[in-house]
């Protein structure tokens, strides 16, 4: 087995960027005129470009790459970053591009230049870091054939002084990379008690204490929902609970996340359809983006006070399984009569919801792959973004914005309730195909009371179906950012 993933060694730097001693050197096109561009581009390339130019190319578009020559002892690549101003994740697709050109051609030192870079340096800087550390993830660490070689070496020209952006961005890459690995992970090799050691495992950084219960426990704070999904299972459940308390910082709100942990999903009695099962191993990717960015804001060092349940386990058709017509119970007292066995995530994430309210949680978001009604509404590049109260919803869709992770946010009016309308139970566990995402966060709602609450369905983000220049087929790691940026930000009291 190969190593999934390895961290470059990131420096900045001010000398012109054809002296950067690198396998090959960088200079983004952003559509700006020729002349300027012109101007910090090594002569040696200058010539390539105005007859790509002439040809007609479409320099500016995302993810082209020109080969314009040499600099620095390397190559010389001029990558279009989508024309107009730089935003974080525009220059977080160009450089992932680069990176990713550069690992296919065995280059193992890149040098970019930031050099006219004038505003908003340092979270630019960071995120052209970020890119580089995620573009050295390896999907194939199982296989028998060695990966790519990874991009060991990255310079960054910047205009003057050093930055600490690179610190940043290197723990947030790392991170999302830690997410992408566990939720790769087949489902023989990510159990519910694995999930629950490695994050363990993955948050041991000062400030973070973590407890994992086991069935016994679980049992005995009354958690029903979560039991009943585990009963189809061999594989025994486990509750994570991750408490990061900052040095200092004892008031102010907390943070609580909550992520969806189904380490395999094959429906239970209420099966799958054969095709496309394999993928249920990523119905753990809110989990796995928790898990993330808890490591992340405690080796930041963000000044938040945080709370992350997981609740984890198989969904299986054993002999114990939920049936169609059971009805179960949940730690807030609130009984479920379950009509689709297959909507197993929204039981688990009820009783988390209540855990991290116990634990001291003043607001909470929960993260999951909930519903393929999301998918279709938003498909594969928008994640469903629900809220009870506006003031913090709209703080999740500032810090999402931010990150550069698109959300969308969808009703939850009081008529849709009556979707969820049990006659023997407070609520079905599933309202149907008719506004299937929203119905799901209804249900969610309840478990939150007045609590500020806010629900990402990543079911159509949290894997990449089809690679891009800038993105490889499998696990993104989404929302890592997100809740990094959340937990940085203010919360309203």
């Amino acid at each position: 087995m190969h190593s999934p993933f390895e961290l470059p060694l990131l420096r900045a730097v001010t000398t012109p960027p054809d002296t950067v001693s690198a396998d090959v050197v960088v200079a983004l096109f952003a559509g700006e005129p020729a002349d300027v561009f012109h101007s910090r581009l090594p002569a040696a390339a200058r010539s390539e470009f105005d007859a790509a130019l002439t040809r007609g190319e479409p320099l500016a578009d995302m993810g082209h790459v020109l080969v314009a020559g040499s600099a620095g002892g390397g190559r010389c690549l001029v990558v279009g970053a989508g024309a107009g101003a730089l935003t974080p994740d525009r220059l977080r697709r160009a450089v992932a591009t680069a990176a990713h050109w550069a690992r296919d051609h065995r280059c193992g030192r890149l040098a970019v230049d930031l050099s006219h870079l004038t505003a908003d340096v340092e979270v630019l800087t960071a995120a052209a870091a970020e890119a580089v550390v995620v573009a050295n993830f390896n999907h194939g660490h199982l296989k028998a054939v060695a990966p790519l070689p990874p991009v060991t070496e990255a310079t960054f020209v910047i205009a003057a002084g050093r930055t600490a952006a690179l610190e940043r961005g290197l723990v947030i890459g790392e991170a999302v990379n830690q997410a992408r690995l566990l939720t790769n992970e087949p489902g023989n090799v990510l159990t519910p008690r694995e999930l629950a050691d490695r994050a363990v495992a993955l948050t041991a950084e000062p400030g973070v204490h973590a407890e994992v219960l086991g069935p016994e426990a679980i049992e005995a704070l009354g958690m029903g929902l979560l039991l009943g999904v585990a009963k189809g299972s061999a594989e025994p459940p486990r509750l994570l609970c991750l408490t990061y308390t900052p040095p200092g910082v004892t008031d102010g709100p907390v943070l609580g996340l909550v992520g969806k942990g189904i380490t395999f999903d094959t429906g239970g009695i209420s099966i799958k359809p054969a095709d496309g099962m394999d993928r249920m191993k990523d119905d753990m990717a809110g989990a796995a983006a928790v898990i993330g960015a808890v490591r992340a804001i405690a080796r930041l060092g963000i000044p938040r006070r945080v709370v992350a349940v997981v609740p984890t386990t198989e969904n299986m058709p054993g002999g114990k399984a939920l049936k169609p017509g059971d009805v179960i119970r949940g730690a807030a007292g609130i009984t479920v009569e379950v009509n689709n066995t297959d909507a197993e995530g929204r039981l688990v994430l009820g009783d988390g919801l209540w855990y991290a309210k116990q634990k001291g949680a003043t607001h909470v978001v929960d993260v999951a792959t909930l519903t393929g009604a999301c998918v279709v509404a938003l498909g594969k590049v928008t994640s469903g973004l629900f809220g009870s109260v506006p003031a913090f919803t709209d703080q999740v869709k500032q810090a999402a914005a931010r990150a550069g992770e698109a959300v969308w946010e969808l009703p939850l009016g009081p008529d849709y309730k009556d979707i969820m309308k049990s006659e023997i139970a407070d609520m079905v566990n599933s309202g149907g195909r008719a506004a299937g995402a929203i119905s799901a966060a209804v249900f969610l709602r309840e478990f939150v009371g007045e609590t500020p609450w806010a629900h990402l369905d990543i079911a159509g983000t949290a894997w990449i179906d089809d690679a891009r220049p800038w993105a490889t087929k499998g696990a993104s790691g989404v929302m890592v950012r997100t809740l990094v940026e959340l937990a940085a930000g203010n919360l309203p009291r």
